[in-house]
């Protein structure tokens, strides 16, 4: 049997809503080049592959075939490819001309001058009509002719799948608007690392903070089988924050405190061999959110941001590749949006 929760509500006013795993957001480059991104964030330490990262090209597709040889090309969803690193240029494109002389395609790659900025991806593929589009290579989607002055629910459904799996969502939707579906469309699929889905404006997120503390401060928490050895060692009280019992450490503390204080717990786990985890929390807008997920009984959480509304849910899931889908009415207008879980890689 179903059951539906509602998770909380979004805004939307510039009309393009964009859904995108939360724990990437740190990625996101606005309206920036992704050049200007920290390659460090994806990870990269060398400094050969983090040139190669911040020197890669986007392309367009052009030509009589363009749509078709990208549909068959089958390397990135949308109608551009992103991201390539700078050393595979040159290889990527003779790929691509390789297999449009196979499949008989009249289309060419053309480099942008530019690297696009993912606000602006976002804001080209709602305008397209909605879709996915890469953004370091995680599959994000982007939907427009959202209503823009007034909050929209997000739902979600619950179904027991059986031994072995138990209650998890088979989906979360945003409700825009009554009426019977007459029709659905796919929008492509949206890439989850960080078992999170964020629903969030496209100017909005131009002001999220991922990682920089909003008031400078930030929170050291720490859980595990050594935790109570610790908490005895550096005098850590209960972290006293909603839906982690258990867990010790320190709530707001200036910034520079609470990496001393992180980094002291990490050097003494180390150094004693004992099992536990230490999570530095900046308090960011990612925080803000994640305080209010880890409190909820449905795993969900908001925060305003810069006039908008945001919401973010786990996916109960985990990680991996997730259908959206947008639901229309007989005059083509959208119904709802649709993450779905059930059926997804």
């Amino acid at each position: 049997m179903e059951e539906t929760f509602e998770l909380g509500t979004i805004s939307c006013p510039s009309g393009t809503l964009v859904i995108i795993d939360g724990g990437h957001l740190g990625l996101w480059s606005g309206d920036r080049s992704p050049a200007e991104i920290d390659p460090a964030s994806l990870g990269i330490e060398d400094a050969v592959m983090a040139a190669d990262v911040t020197g890669a090209v986007d392309f367009m597709v052009t030509g009589p075939d363009a749509a078709d040889a990208l549909r068959t090309f089958g390397r990135q969803p949308g109608c551009r490819i992103h991201d390539i690193p700078a050393s595979k240029a040159a290889e990527f494109e003779a790929t691509f001309d390789g297999h449009c002389r196979s499949a008989g395609l009249d289309a060419r790659l053309e480099a942008l001058p530019v690297r696009e900025a993912h606000a602006h991806r976002a804001r080209r593929t709602g305008e397209e009509g909605g879709g996915s589009f890469g953004m370091f290579g995680v599959p994000v989607v982007a939907l427009g002719g959202v209503p823009r002055s007034r909050h929209l629910p997000v739902l979600a459904t619950r179904v027991d799948h059986g031994d072995g799996v138990g209650e998890r969502w088979s989906e979360i939707s945003i409700r825009t608007g009554e009426g019977r579906v007459t029709s659905s469309v796919s929008l492509g699929d949206v890439g989850v690392d960080w078992a999170r889905v964020l629903f969030g404006d496209v100017d909005a997120l131009n002001s999220w903070q991922h990682d920089e503390p909003v008031d400078g401060l930030a929170d050291v928490a720490f859980w595990g089988a050594a935790a109570d050895a610790a908490a005895s060692t550096f005098a850590a009280p209960e972290l006293g924050e909603p839906g982690e019992d258990g867990v010790r450490g320190w709530t707001g503390l200036p910034v520079s405190e609470a990496i001393d204080r992180a980094r002291a717990l990490s050097r003494w786990k180390d150094e004693t061999g004992q099992r536990m985890a230490v999570d530095f929390r900046p308090h960011s807008h990612h925080w803000q959110i994640m305080r209010e997920v880890r409190a909820s009984q449905v795993e969900a959480g908001s925060v305003e941001l810069d006039g908008a509304r945001v919401l973010c849910a786990m996916t109960s899931w985990g990680d991996g590749l997730f259908p959206v889908i947008a639901d229309l009415d007989a005059a083509g207008d959208l119904l709802a949006v649709r993450v779905c879980f059930s059926s997804a890689s």
